[in-house]
């Protein structure tokens, strides 16, 4: 799944605008008693229903893909007292929801006292509802506010599908790692560029035996020591751990990126560890220039050499087997 299809949070002012010039329209089209009701059915309906479809069109977190849930968690800034992530995200959820089921109440309440009363009197109780409706929206404006940061920042986090064969690039940066992204998926617009954290994400693809595989780089993130890396940008890294079947770290053995060949083995060997359930590949990414490092793949990223055979390598240790339903 992704977050594309969440609709459009609306602020309190315009849920209670849009709620009560409906219920004018609707008291217009009646009289007396009939239109007093007309407009508190119609008015708390309005914002009723808007509140509870906020928080139906969220998913169930509970349930999602763990690498969803992470990016989530990672990118839900905190608002106001409400703490970031997944957690306060349930907690605004949680008070709309509430908001919405006042309403409700609001409703029931204020029409049995319309009913058996002459209109000037049910016209003063739809007055009391009407300010009573408006303080309950009023109430959730800074949940309102925070599910629609929420959304406009996950509508844009990277569709890469948990139930595809991925493989994660790393190292640092300059190495040649977007290069072969690039030359990998034969064409740049093959690749996607998310906003993901303070950075981008880039998302190719290639295929293999009609198996499509992702390829996923991550600048930001992959490209320096775990202790370099903020919170959020470690929950990220969390994120990717979800979905990573193999890591590439790309090392450049002749140092011309700028970082001693040391430490790019030694992030190497950290990834190593990190990622200790994944096939972990050693590329050396500038072999035109150096092959002075025992790697798995030797590559030229200025000429291309070599890109086929680290995709190959990648895909072997991969060893992904398309699951067929059982026929008994």
């Amino acid at each position: 799944m992704t977050f594309e299809d969440l609709p459009t949070t609306p602020r309190a002012e315009e849920l209670i605008d849009k709620a009560f010039s409906r219920a004018a329209r609707a008291g217009h089209a009646k009289s007396g008693l009939e239109a007093q009701q007309s407009m508190l059915q119609t008015a708390s309906n309005i914002i009723s229903d808007n509140l509870q479809n906020v928080t139906t069109s969220w998913p169930d977190f509970d349930v999602v893909d763990p690498f969803y849930r992470d990016v989530a968690d990672a990118m839900i800034e905190p608002h106001g007292d409400c703490p970031g992530g997944v957690d306060g995200l349930r907690k605004h959820l949680s008070q709309v929801m509430w908001a919405g089921r006042q309403a409700d109440k609001i409703r029931d309440e204020y029409q049995s006292k319309l009913r058996n009363t002459d209109p000037d009197t049910a016209k003063k109780h739809r007055k009391q509802a009407f300010a009573r409706l408006a303080s309950i929206t009023e109430s959730v404006e800074d949940d309102l506010l925070a599910l629609g940061e929420a959304r406009d920042v996950l509508r844009d986090i990277p569709d890469i599908r948990p139930d595809e064969p991925t493989v994660v690039i790393a190292g640092y940066p300059n190495v040649g790692k977007s290069t072969f992204v690039n030359a990998a998926t034969n064409a740049r617009n093959d690749i996607d560029s998310y906003p993901f954290t303070t950075t981008q994400i880039h998302v190719g693809h290639v295929e293999r035996d009609h198996i499509r595989y992702q390829l996923v780089d991550t600048p930001g993130l992959l490209d320096r020591p775990a202790e370099e890396r903020n919170g959020i940008e470690r929950q990220a890294v969390s994120a990717v751990e979800h979905v990573a079947d193999c890591i590439l770290v790309f090392v450049d053995a002749s140092e011309a990126c700028g970082y001693p060949l040391e430490t790019q083995l030694a992030l190497r060997d950290e990834l190593e560890s990190q990622f200790e359930d994944v096939p972990v590949l050693t590329v050396c990414s500038k072999a035109d220039r150096s092959r002075d490092i025992d790697a798995d793949c030797y590559l030229s990223a200025e000429t291309g050499e070599g890109v086929d055979e680290v995709v190959d390598a990648a895909v072997e240790a991969i060893d992904y087997e398309i699951e067929l339903p059982y026929d008994g």
